[in-house]
C-alpha cells in the first residue's frame, strides 16, 4: 500500500527539481528543434484538387475494411488522447504554475491536444466508429476522473509520464501498422501522433536521469513504486479493461510490451550501476531489478490462461467478434 508523502519530503523533492532549469531548457530547445509541428486539419486534408466530398467518400469505402477488434483499439487510443484535462491538471499540480516548468507543461499540453482532436476528427470523417456513444463515453471518462496513487510525489510523476508515454507510442504505433493495411490515411496520422509520443517520453525520461544523479536514494524508492506496474490513464473509462484486453490479444500492446519498456528504463536509468546508496535506496535497487522477471511471469500466466473470447461494445455499433 503506497503511503502519503511526509510535506518536508516532498518540498526536498521539488526543490530538486527546482535546480533542473538549465536541463529542462536544453532539453526543450532540443525536442522543439527535432519536431515537425502539424495539425489534424493538415494530416486529414483532401489533396490539392481533388474533390472534398468524393475525398471523405473514399475514406469512408476504405475504412469499411477495419476490423473491429481494430476499431476498438482506435476508439480506446482516441479516448485515452482524449483524457488530456487530467494530466494537465496532474503536472499544473506537482511541477508548478509559476516558475520555468510552465512553459513546458503549456508546451506539452498544446502539443497532445491535437492528439484527441486529429483521432476524433478521423473518427467522425470515416465514420468507423458510433460516434454519439464515442463522445459519452469521453464525457464519463472526464467525469469520473484520474486520481493515481503516486500523484502526490513528483518523482513518481515523472516515473509514471516516463512509461506512459512510451506505452502510448507503442499502442499507437502499431494500431497505426495494422489499420493501415486497410485505410492508409489512419496509418499516417497515428504514426505522426506516435513520433510525438516518442519525443514526450524521451524528455521524461531524461528528466528522472537527472533526478537520480542528485537525490538517487528517494529517486529509487518513488521508481520502485511505479515501475511494478501502472494503470494507464483511460481506467476509469468506461469498458477499459475489456478494451484493453482486445488490444492485447490482437498484438498491439500488452505484458510483454510492458515488461520491454521496463527494461529499457532499468537500462537507460543505468539503476544496477548505481552505487553508493543508503540502504533505502539498495532495497529499492534490488526491488527495480527484480520487476522484469515477475513482469514475465505475468505475462506467462496471463497467455496461459487465455481463451477465445467474444466481445461487443456499443462504441463499435455492438457488433459481435470473437478473439483467440
Amino acid at each position: 500500500m503506497t503511503t502519503t508523502q511526509p510535506a518536508a519530503e516532498t518540498l526536498a523533492k521539488v526543490e530538486v527539481l527546482a535546480d533542473l532549469e538549465e536541463v529542462v531548457h536544453t532539453l526543450m530547445e532540443s525536442h522543439e528543434a527535432k519536431r515537425v509541428l502539424w495539425f489534424p486539419s493538415e494530416l486529414l486534408a483532401p489533396p490539392p484538387d481533388t474533390d472534398p466530398d468524393r475525398y471523405v467518400s473514399e475514406l469512408r469505402k476504405r475504412a469499411e475494411g477495419i476490423s473491429l477488434p481494430m476499431r476498438v483499439a482506435l476508439a480506446l487510443n482516441l479516448l485515452t488522447e482524449e483524457g488530456l484535462p487530467h494530466f494537465h491538471r496532474l503536472l499544473a499540480a506537482y511541477l508548478g504554475s509559476d516558475s520555468f516548468w510552465t512553459r513546458w507543461t503549456n508546451l506539452w499540453t498544446a502539443e497532445e491536444d491535437r492528439h484527441g482532436a486529429v483521432l476524433h476528427d478521423y473518427a467522425r470523417d470515416s465514420r468507423i466508429l458510433d460516434n454519439p456513444v464515442l463522445e459519452r463515453m469521453q464525457f464519463e471518462y472526464l467525469k469520473a476522473g484520474f486520481e493515481p496513487a503516486w500523484d502526490k510525489d513528483p518523482y513518481r510523476v515523472f516515473v509514471y509520464t516516463t512509461l506512459q508515454e512510451r506505452a502510448t507510442q507503442v499502442s499507437h504505433a502499431n494500431t497505426g501498422k495494422l489499420a493501415s493495411a486497410y485505410e492508409p490515411t489512419i496509418g499516417e496520422v497515428l504514426a505522426n501522433v506516435a513520433k510525438e509520443e516518442a519525443r514526450h517520453y524521451t524528455f521524461y525520461r531524461a528528466i528522472f536521469k537527472e533526478v537520480l544523479k542528485r537525490d538517487p536514494n528517494r529517486a529509487l524508492v518513488s521508481a520502485a513504486e511505479v515501475m511494478p506496474s501502472i494503470d494507464m490513464p483511460g481506467v476509469s473509462m468506461p469498458h477499459f479493461r475489456e478494451m484493453a484486453d482486445v488490444i492485447r490479444r490482437a498484438g498491439i500492446y500488452g505484458p510483454r510490451d510492458y515488461l520491454r519498456i521496463v527494461e529499457e528504463q532499468i537500462r537507460y536509468w543505468a539503476i544496477d550501476k548505481l552505487e553508493g546508496l543508503d540502504e533505502m535506496g539498495k532495497v529499492a535497487q534490488e526491488k527495480i531489478l527484480g520487476i522484469p522477471k515477475r513482469l514475465e511471469r505475468v505475462a506467462d500466466a496471463m497467455e496461459s490462461r487465455s481463451r477465445a473470447k467474444s466481445f461487443s461494445f456499443a462504441v463499435a455499433f455492438g457488433k459481435e467478434f470473437s478473439m483467440a
